[in-house]
This record gives structure tokens, sequence and C-alpha cells, in this order.
């Protein structure tokens, strides 16, 4: 499966949802601290300008800015926590921040649109100590910890509220633009499917109901939409072998591709068919285009590669963005569109390092600048 170079090349998550990574070299308390380094672009890269990398070492991924695009919140592994935990950071990399517990396994951080809170997914009411990596063994599978809910705090991490307890794995949560909802993903009733609640946990609400996996939802910029990846089997063999991985709490993300819906679950329909792992989609600002992630040019199974990719909500108009021989993946956007930040394994210091990096976004590299 080409999507096996995940385990291998990023922090976690599946934007957002988990995966895992080999062990990396753990960042010093000088790189965490480290600001903004410009780097290179790749040839081809002219989308993105004036690179800048914010982290340095070890696993770092999902970063997302807060509403006025001045903040980021993101996940790490850092010393002296053996797993993932929520960061916030600025946008040179500055004020580094713990606001997570400390505790357990974190994953999918988020401000609300007034950056007056943050939500994001934890496994501390399970356990203090990291949830256990699954067997990779017989292939390689993302666990769905069924002591993972969500939880919404402080930006410093203070007043935590639990927000989900259901039976099962809740996680992957965004929230709407406007600021009424958040959408995540859930095994509640036994299959993972996409859910919406209201910021405060209230009506909790089913809407996909397709056979596979649906998650690693974000809201469009008018919270109309919802723009997400899915694997949908159809095959009996595939269907019975995705339940039997269902089963043990755990599922093979082999063949994804991007789907939107209605902010109601209505109107469902696939935007990428192009095999293999496109995932980690996120709206544009001008709500017509999608930024995603995909193995689609990869030229070697068995040295797969992962590229940032922008396409059109009716499915036409494919561009590839990134150009590097490392993986890039987790893109999201800055609020006026000026910026896109993202993760990669670019000019990494050790094999399997990932680190967040922001760059200057041109909409119209021909012009020179965006159009505004």
């Amino acid at each position: 499966m080409r999507i096996l170079v995940l385990a291998a090349m990023l922090l976690a998550a599946t934007g957002c949802g988990r995966t895992e990574a080999p062990p990396a070299e753990e960042p010093t308390g000088e790189e965490s601290t480290a600001t903004a380094k410009s780097v290179p672009s790749s040839p081809g890269e002219t989308h993105i300008q004036n690179i800048r990398q914010l982290t340095f070492g070890g696993e770092n991924a999902e970063a997302y800015f807060s509403a006025d695009g001045q903040q980021i919140i993101f996940q790490a592994t850092q010393e002296p926590f053996e797993c993932d935990q929520q960061y916030t950071m600025n946008i040179d990399g500055s004020d580094l921040k713990l606001v997570s517990t400390g505790e357990g396994r974190t994953t999918c951080g988020f401000y609300t649109p007034d950056s007056g809170r943050i939500i994001y997914a934890s496994t501390h009411l399970g356990a203090p100590e990291c949830p256990p990596v699954p067997d990779r063994s017989v292939g390689y599978v993302w666990p769905l910890y069924r002591s993972f809910d969500i939880f919404s705090a402080n930006p410093d991490g203070s007043d935590i509220v639990r927000l989900t307890d259901a039976d099962g794995y809740d996680a992957e949560g965004t929230i709407s633009p406007d600021g009424r909802k958040i959408v995540f993903t859930s095994t509640r009733d036994g299959d993972l499917e996409i859910y919406t609640m209201n910021i405060d946990g209230s009506e909790q609400t089913r809407l996909t109901h397709d056979v596979g996996y649906d998650g690693g939802p974000f809201f469009s910029p008018d919270s109309q939409w919802i723009v997400y990846r899915a694997s949908h089997p159809t095959d009996p063999d595939k269907v019975a072998a995705f339940k039997a991985r269902m089963a043990e709490d755990l599922v093979e993300p082999a063949e994804l591709e991007v789907f939107v819906m209605r902010a109601d679950g209505s109107e469902q329909r696939q935007i990428t068919s192009q095999g293999g792992a496109n995932w980690a989609p996120y709206f544009h600002p001008n709500g017509e285009q999608i930024v995603f992630a995909s193995d689609m040019d990869n030229e070697s199974p068995r040295v797969p590669n992962f590229e940032l990719y922008l396409i059109n909500l009716d499915g036409t108009g494919l561009e590839r963005l990134t150009f590097d021989e490392a993986f890039d993946g987790f893109p999201m956007f800055s609020p006026d569109g000026s910026k896109l930040v993202w993760a990669s394994n670019r000019f990494a210091s050790n094999p399997g390092n990932t680190n967040v990096f922001i760059a200057d976004w041109i909409d119209n590299p021909s012009e020179g600048g965006s159009d505004d």
C-alpha cells in the first residue's frame, strides 16, 4: 500500500485523525523554542513563497491557524512527554506553550473563531499514560483509541471541559467559522462516521452512513459545506476486512478520496478519483477550491511520497503545489488566504522528523501576487 509511507514520514493524525510514526529524535529545549528560519522552495513551487520553518526536529504536525491568523495550534511529541501533546505558538515560531494536560495522547487542536477557546481530543481520562501503539506486523493501521474524547479549554489550557462521552473513538474535531458547530469523527455507532454537535457539545448528530471510513472533516468559509476524506469499500472481501479491523479498534487507510457535503449531511459527492491516498482536505478561503495531500504522482511504490494539490469544488482544475522529494501534508490556509501552513519532512535533521512550515500564498503566480 502506498500509504504505508505515513508510518515512516509523519507525526500524527488524520487531518484530523491519528497516524503513528516510528521513534524520531526528540527536540531539545533549544530547538523547541527556536523561531522561524527561512528555507528555499523547490523548483515548481510557485504558489508558496517566503517559506519559513517553525519547528526543528522530532515530530510536529497538524498545525491550524487562529481566526486572526497570528497563532497556530499544533501537536508534537516533546520532552518529557512520550506521545503527542497540544502546543500553541506565534506564526514566527515564538512563544511556544503547552496547552494540553500532559497526560494521555492528544490530537486535532483547533481554535474557536473568536480565539477565546480551543478544542482537542485526548485520551487522558482513560489513563495518564500514552496508549499502546498497535502491532503493524500484519500491515499499516491507525488505532481508534476508545478513550479519545473531545475537550474544550481556554487558549492557555485552563478550564478544560469534556464535550463527548460516547462509548468509542471521538476525535478529528474542527469548528465552523460561524462558531456554532463542531464537526468530528466517531465510532460510537460501530463505523467511522462524521457527526456534528453544537459548540457546547449538545445535539450530537450523525451525518454519514456509508460503510467505511468518513473522517478528517473541515467546514467551508461560509460554514455551509464540509470537506472530508472517505473510503467506502463495496467488494465483499474488503467490507469484511474493514469490519474485522473495526472490531479491533483499528482501520487501514489504504484508499481515500476527497468528498464534500452540506453541513446537514445532504448532497454528499466525491471530488477526487485519483486512487491511492487523497486526504487532509481543506477549503481555500474563496470557498471554490480545496487543498489536499496525495500520493497520485508517486513514481516508486517502494519509496512513496506525498505532495500538496489544489482542485476546484467541481473536481476540475487539479494543480500540484509542492515538488519536494520529502513528505508534504496537513495543509491549511490562513483565514485571509495570505498564508499556507503545512507539515513536511523537508530539511529534516533526522529521517522521520516532521516539522511545521509556513509560506506566503500566491493565488496567481503568473501575476506575481494574490488576486485579493
